[in-house]
């Protein structure tokens, strides 16, 4: 008997879905950054228990949009959960029920399958206030179950994992056993190079740039050459990216190259340039390379 199904992993920015999603896969699929609304579009992976496979789905941080942007990722988070045999709403236990958690829970009222509540960062906080956290959580909506963990260090993980596979439908997998990832080895490779952006660029600037992988050839020696289009809204954005004498740009390079070389397998030629595209984040194409559906107004 094998067991198949979707489980969307949902929470406010910064509630550590992506790192959960990790753990999960036991492979880095999601990037991870102390900043928030890091993800943008919809990141499926895949993990299998016993003969069950999971397939996850890191969706974006649920807010309160404001952008053009910020409202694209926010309905690929709730296309996520939507489509989701289980949900699993992850609350960051340092932050507890504020604006963005009241209104996820309220957005899951609908939702007809198992809802999950995850405690993450519980190393942070003292275990009473775990328990009231709980109780007040479970009072605005009676959850599935509780499980409290600590995605970074791994702690609880195993047995969520293990309590979700037995949630999903009797059925055949969707991918083959050995696939960890339904998503394209080009934007894999993009938002690895944005992580890296998003670790060294400070403020606002990460979040008004995007990559895209606009080449990958292989090479007869079985490396692959890829080439980035690093795209900023401002002229003077451009050389805070490059930095002095291209010192932060070969960095950031430098860094993408062997994280991209670790999850493909083989050798990596990676080129970065950066180019000034004041209204990216209202071009319809720019959105499809993100896997984001467009927001007509």
């Amino acid at each position: 008997m094998t067991r198949c199904g979707y489980v969307a992993l949902v929470g406010a920015p910064n509630a550590g879905k992506s790192t959960l999603l990790n753990q999960m896969v036991g492979s880095k699929i999601s990037i991870v950054t102390p900043k928030v609304q890091t993800t943008r579009a919809r990141i499926t992976a895949i993990a299998m228990v016993d003969q069950t496979q999971m397939v996850f789905v890191d969706t974006p941080g649920i807010f309160a949009p404001k952008k053009r942007l910020e409202r694209a990722m926010v309905a690929a988070a709730w296309a996520g959960a939507a489509e989701a045999d289980v949900v699993v709403l992850l609350v960051d236990v340092e932050r507890g029920i504020n604006a963005d958690v009241r209104a996820i829970i309220d957005g899951l009222v609908k939702h007809q399958g198992p809802v999950v509540l995850a405690l993450n960062k519980i190393d942070t906080v003292r275990r009473e206030m775990l328990l009231q956290l709980t109780a007040d959580l479970n009072a605005l909506r009676p959850f599935t179950a509780t499980f409290m963990i600590a995605a970074l260090k791994g702690d609880g993980v195993p047995e969520l994992k293990a309590n979700l596979a037995a949630m999903l439908p009797e059925g055949p997998w969707f991918y083959p056993e050995d696939q960890l990832a339904d998503i394209s080895e080009r934007l894999i490779a993009a938002e690895i190079t944005r992580e890296k952006l998003f670790l060294r660029l400070h403020q606002e600037l990460p979040y008004s740039l995007t990559v895209e992988t606009e080449s990958w050839k292989e090479q007869k020696d079985g490396s692959v050459r890829i080439e980035q289009i690093v795209y900023v809204t401002r002229d003077n954005h451009k050389p805070i990216v490059l930095g002095k004498g291209g010192q932060t740009i070969k960095a950031i390079g430098a860094g993408a190259r062997k994280d991209m070389e670790e999850s493909f397998g083989h050798r990596v030629h990676l080129f970065l340039f950066v180019k000034v595209r004041e209204n990216w984040s209202d071009d319809p194409e720019r959105y499809q390379a993100m896997g984001l559906e467009f927001p007509k107004d």
